[in-house]
């Protein structure tokens, strides 16, 4: 009688959820690594962002004092890269120092609002009926009101101070931003791994912590980052307006609005601040959208 001998081959242990999550983000990076344009964004981002945090370093001007002998010197005068301003002050020392309130003025309301908003959206989302009618429709009041109009309300009403302006971006950015988290958990809610997290016994907040936050994670940040260049122009624009940061504190829209009566004497001068705000904001964008074409990776 011939005997079948069976070779057992062991089979290769399954990955983790972790593991998978680690080769999707090396895989995202990588891709973004590949966008040229992404990536020359991100250097002149990370230069500017470098700059205005080592200002007392790389300027021995103060940003508050200037010496009237030197005021409205040219772009490319020695000593004054960028020229001075109107009261003889170093045009390049208010710029790296005035990034610092216009910058963060861009980035923490938009990290409140992701946080306050994405919260927000998953309950919404999760719950559905009577939790997410609440939710949504009390946050769809203010979408009556352009996100400009309602910026500009809500700092006219709190007064003037970079606070404020951050409460006003913050109240302006959060109902999208829950939107966006409602739309994707209310698309993956009903999905059979998070049925079988039920059914094992995981509670909601187990299943929201485990399984809808990390699926939904991906696009609370792309949308995010997208909108940090668009809380960076409306908070220079109400500085511009008068109800952001108050003269002298330099701030890029404080300084448009100092400087713009100038525009006949110096043109080149009065949109020094402009082009800083607007290469900014470009870099953000399309680094924001070099993270969204990264993290499509299958």
């Amino acid at each position: 009688m011939s005997s079948e001998v069976t070779a057992v081959v062991p089979l290769a242990p399954a990955e983790s959820g972790v593991v998978r999550e680690e080769k999707f983000y090396r895989k995202a990076l990588r891709a973004f690594a590949k966008n040229k344009v992404a990536m020359i964004s991100f250097v002149i981002l990370a230069l500017i962002v470098l700059s205005v945090a080592l200002a007392n370093w790389i300027s021995p001007y103060s940003p508050l004092e200037g010496k009237i002998g030197e005021r409205l010197q040219p772009i490319g005068t020695p000593g004054h890269f960028l020229g001075t301003d109107e009261q003889g002050r170093d045009m390049l020392t208010r710029i790296l120092y005035g990034g610092r309130m216009t910058l963060l003025a861009g980035f923490l309301p938009v990290l409140v609002a992701a946080i306050a908003g994405g919260a927000l959206g998953i309950i919404a989302g999760y719950y559905g009926g009577i939790v997410n009618a609440v939710i949504m429709r009390t946050l769809d009041i203010f979408y009556a009101f352009p996100a400009v109009i309602l910026s500009i309300a809500v700092s006219a009403a709190l007064g003037q101070g970079i606070i404020n302006i951050m409460i006003a971006i913050s109240i302006v950015f959060t109902p999208p931003v829950a939107r966006v988290l409602e739309t994707a958990v209310k698309r993956i809610r009903n999905q059979e791994f998070i049925e079988a997290a039920k059914s094992s016994g995981a509670n909601s907040l187990q299943v929201i912590r485990h399984h809808i936050v990390p699926n939904v994670f991906s696009e609370l940040f792309v949308y995010s980052s997208s909108q940090i260049s668009i809380g960076i122009v409306i908070a220079a624009g109400l500085s511009f307006l008068g109800l952001g940061v108050a003269p002298p504190t330099p701030e890029w829209g404080v300084m448009l609005n100092s400087i713009k009566q100038l525009v006949f004497v110096d043109p080149l001068l009065t949109i020094v601040p402009g082009i800083f705000l607007f290469l900014t904001s470009l870099c953000i964008n399309l680094c924001a959208d070099g993270i969204r074409d990264a993290l499509q990776v299958k």
